[in-house]
């Protein structure tokens, strides 16, 4: 199966940059080209060697691309596809990185125009940081990719893509893109909000100094501030965009906050014990599903520190 000749990234953050950087470490030759809203990014990435050539507007960088991939936030991709539609050529891809698909599908798809493919992705890696300095190649390695085809997109258009994403180290994986929404609502989406909510309950505790927040902080409320660090602008497209799953989730968190709750209200030690072992049992099968480790920095790499 042929590999893309030219793979047009528009926007160059963190996921942009790693795809970058990952084509290369598996000894793609196709050109990059790219774009971004600010010129500082895309002088850095050019810079950087992120890209072959970098254009101010998204509508030159996909000129003659046969892969496009749309690494900007949720809430502008159907701008972003709007405008890029009249210069995609025939027979090329577009997919995404967004972590949210139905309306990334309803924002994009009614712009592509009849031979071009939209095939719908989302790898499932990141770190808090953000621009084009923050990528690296093994962003990817054994993280999964979940991709959401249309029923339009013909086999051979998926399975090229899906090999393209498997040769930057990622697990591909397709899904039915309403299930896409709701699983990344509890694995992703939610974990996230309430990551920011416990950050923001400490920061506006008048009881607990900001100081203390800050010089005490173990790493339970350590690891909460690492996502609560997280591109803004991203995550209120995400929740803004995935309103339905996130409610429904939010909903049950709830429940089973206020089941908690009244145990500890009552006393109850064997509920607690029970539901913290049934609880520790999904990390355990995080760590046997190689997708993180017993080691105490998680396993992280130092860019992802």
């Amino acid at each position: 199966m042929s590999q893309y000749k030219h793979v047009a990234l528009i926007g160059l953050g963190l996921l942009a940059s790693s795809i970058s950087l990952a084509m290369r470490r598996a000894g793609m030759k196709a050109r990059i080209t790219g774009t971004a809203r600010s010129k500082a990014t895309r002088d850095t990435a050019l810079k950087l060697g992120l890209v072959d050539a970098v254009f101010d507007t998204a509508a030159e960088a996909v000129k003659g691309a046969d892969l496009v991939i749309l690494c900007v936030p949720v809430g502008v991709m159907g701008a972003i596809a709007e405008e890029i539609a009249p210069y995609l050529t025939e027979g090329c891809t577009v997919t995404d990185v967004g972590s949210v698909k139905r309306a990334v599908v309803e924002a994009v798809n009614p712009h592509m125009p009849d031979g071009v493919h939209f095939i719908p992705s989302h790898p499932m890696a990141g770190t808090e940081k953000s621009g084009p300095e923050a990528g690296f190649a093994s962003l990817f390695d054994n993280r999964w990719c979940l991709m959401t085809p249309l029923e339009s997109n013909d086999h051979a258009t998926v399975e090229r893509l899906k090999v393209f994403w498997g040769a930057l180290g990622a697990n591909v994986e397709m899904m039915e893109i309403d299930h896409h929404d709701l699983v990344a609502s509890v694995i992703s989406h939610t974990p996230h909000l309430i990551a920011y909510t416990m950050v923001g309950v400490a920061d506006g505790m008048n009881r607990v100094a900001k100081t203390e927040v800050v010089n005490y902080s173990a790493a339970g409320f350590r690891d909460f501030t690492r996502i609560a660090a997280s591109d803004p602008t991203m995550w209120r497209d995400v929740f803004l965009n995935n309103k339905d799953a996130t409610l429904e989730v939010l909903g049950r968190f709830t429940e089973e906050l206020l089941a908690l709750q009244r145990a500890i209200r009552l006393g109850d030690g064997d509920f607690l014990f029970d539901y913290f072992t049934r609880t520790r049992d999904i990390r355990r099968s995080i760590i046997d599903a190689g997708q993180d480790t017993n080691a105490p920095d998680f396993g992280r790499n130092k860019e992802e520190s």
